[in-house]
């Protein structure tokens, strides 16, 4: 029996792909992808699956995914927003055009796809998620700190000023491990050869990445948060999973000068 209709995008891997698997036992989810190979692959988990391609970077492909949701049902119960990227790099060195890149993916994309289908969520739910990034204290993927703290500065806008009863949820997840890190080092491994002075820097940066991508907490504990959110009659505004993102949740509340030194003496002290 038929429960509930999903959307979820960045279905293919990660965390998107464990909450997929979960949900489509009982119920549609529309599963969103970007690499047209993962099609196929994203069918054949349940004939409760109707995959669509979105890829952020390419407006037009947003309007067409909506619209195919919109072609398929009357109703989506829930919103699960998880496409992201990851840009690294020190701010005096980034191309402008890779800041627009990760806002557009991780912010942009969101929002107009969220637009688009809010007809649709009425008295339902959306669940962003989100990222410790978001406390914005670490250095060198400050376009991703940023990308993530407007996220959610957006939805808790939206979650005040809409009269459709949309719940928003932020998922905050400490380090995962997913193959996110995998492509953000494949995205940005091309433009660190530009930032000599900063070598050291982005080799920690890389190696650190890498490390991520065994060494953070299994994406399954991210999930169970998802699904528990999503069942909770009144669920909490934000999620925070792993003590490292509650650890960055504290040190954000203090003053700035006093996060700095810490960040500092912290990235001085693995560097050695």
């Amino acid at each position: 029996m038929i429960s509930k209709v999903y959307v979820i995008t960045g279905s293919a891997s990660g965390i998107g792909r464990g909450v997929l698997e979960k949900l489509a036992e009982n119920n549609i989810v529309f599963a969103g992808y970007r690499n047209p190979s993962h099609k196929d692959v994203l069918a054949a988990i349940s004939a409760n699956v109707y995959p669509f391609y979105v890829d952020y970077t390419k407006p037009e492909t947003i309007k067409l995914a909506s619209d195919y949701i919109k072609s398929k049902c009357t109703k989506i119960d829930t919103l699960i927003n998880i496409a992201g990227c990851v840009v690294a790099g020190p701010v005096e060195k980034i191309e402008i055009s890779e800041i627009k890149r990760q806002f557009d993916v991780n912010v942009f994309g969101h929002l107009e796809f969220t637009q688009n289908l809010i007809e649709l969520l009425w008295g339902g739910r959306i669940i962003n998620v989100s990222s410790m990034a978001s406390y914005g204290i670490f250095p060198f993927i400050s376009p991703y700190c940023a990308s993530k703290k407007c996220l959610d500065m957006f939805f808790n806008s939206f979650l005040i000023e809409n009269k459709k009863n949309i719940k928003v949820i932020s998922i905050k997840p400490g380090v995962i491990s997913t193959p996110l890190w995998e492509k953000s080092i494949e995205e940005n491994s091309k433009y660190f050869e530009k930032f000599d002075e900063y070598s050291k820097e982005m080799k920690y940066v890389l190696e650190n990445a890498k490390a991520n991508e065994t060494g953070g907490l299994s994406t399954d504990k991210v999930v169970k948060v998802i699904l528990k959110a999503d069942r909770a009659r009144n669920p909490k505004l934000t999620y925070t999973v792993g003590t490292d993102a509650l650890f960055a949740r504290l040190i954000s509340k203090l003053p700035q000068k006093i996060v700095n030194n810490l960040v500092k003496f912290g990235i001085r002290t693995r560097m050695k």
